[in-house]
């Protein structure tokens, strides 16, 4: 697929969605999507569903419109999916996936086998904002548009900084950045910025951090018990492993967080040359190279120690290698 035209052909109805627990780039990607359709092919009825968006994601057009559960039976002419790495990781909208006439994938995730009819994955991109840019006709990107884009890719890059940021994301970001986005907001109100219980709980993250592999590995926690006490959900956790990343002498950053008794979410950030979606996919997971995640049971020192023993195997790969 070369340009997005080439499937909204005699479309009339459009479903729009991405994965569970959506973040910048997902809620990005779906919504410059929507605002393209809506601005470009009015004839066509689109719909986007998400996963309750977190609210620092307000400053998008339109995000009010966005559907947060299924709301009845339909059958869409088109559905398509934006950021989602495998058909389990589909929120809210799963079954309008299954009726639908058309379904399109459009994604930058490696661990990415396509599970839609048409697949448009290009694992080299940055953020799936990037590859959806690449399907718009340049010169209609507006201000809307390019304010949605620009977001995903701020989030998917750490600004910039992830080794998958290429000259060509740079010069997209400064296309982007003609249409007068208002690019120092956006960095700050939706990747940096945080409240003050937000940076307690970093802060006490940061603290009961534990160091292992002599020092090559840094593992930070919070309980469901501690997230209680501060009243914060995984929300309220972006940034968390980010931050452990930046260690001194670290290759990998974990970060897990217990969502219900025994059951963690575990999120994976590599330095170097681990990669760290092969041991998200280990474990019924997936993402990129360098940032990637999964869910796992056990006690928190199981999870802890099924990871980190996939690390060092990761490791001793490395240096064979």
């Amino acid at each position: 697929m070369k340009n997005i035209s080439e499937v909204l052909e005699h479309v009339k109805t459009m479903g729009i969605a991405g994965h569970i627990r959506p973040d910048g780039d997902c809620v990005g990607s779906c919504m410059a999507l929507y605002l393209y359709i809506k601005e470009y092919y009015p004839d066509i009825r689109a719909d986007v569903y998400l996963d309750h968006p977190k609210p620092i994601f307000s400053h998008i057009d339109c995000i009010d419109e966005i559907k947060t559960e299924a709301d009845g039976e339909k059958n869409y002419d088109l559905f398509v999916t934006c950021d989602v790495s495998s058909r389990d990781r589909l929120a809210v909208a799963g079954d309008y996936f299954e009726t639908a006439k058309r379904t399109v994938c459009i994604d930058h995730h490696i661990s990415n086998m396509g599970f839609a009819q048409v697949n448009h994955v290009r694992g080299e991109v940055s953020s799936a904002c990037e590859v959806l840019y690449g399907l718009f006709d340049p010169e209609k990107v507006n201000r809307r548009v390019a304010t949605a884009i620009y977001t995903g890719m701020v989030h998917d890059t750490g600004v910039f900084q992830y080794s998958s940021t290429s000259p060509e994301t740079m010069r997209i970001a400064g296309e982007l950045m003609k249409t007068g986005v208002d690019f120092s907001r956006i960095i700050d109100e939706s990747f940096y910025e945080k409240t003050y219980i937000q940076n307690q709980v970093m802060g006490r993250v940061l603290a009961e951090s534990i160091m292992l592999q002599d020092g090559k590995c840094i593992v930070g926690y919070m309980r469901k018990k501690d997230m209680d006490f501060y009243g914060v959900d995984g929300k309220d956790l972006d940034g968390i492993v980010s931050q452990l990343r930046l260690t001194r002498g670290v290759k990998v950053a974990i970060f897990l967080y217990e969502v219900e008794t025994q059951t963690f979410k575990v999120s994976l950030r590599s330095n170097g040359k681990i990669d760290v979606s092969r041991i998200a996919v280990y474990f019924g997971g997936g993402g990129h190279k360098r940032a990637a995640g999964c869910d796992l049971q056990g006690s928190m020192y199981d999870v802890i120690n099924n990871i980190t023993a996939e690390i060092e195997r990761q490791m001793l790969l490395e240096q064979e290698e």
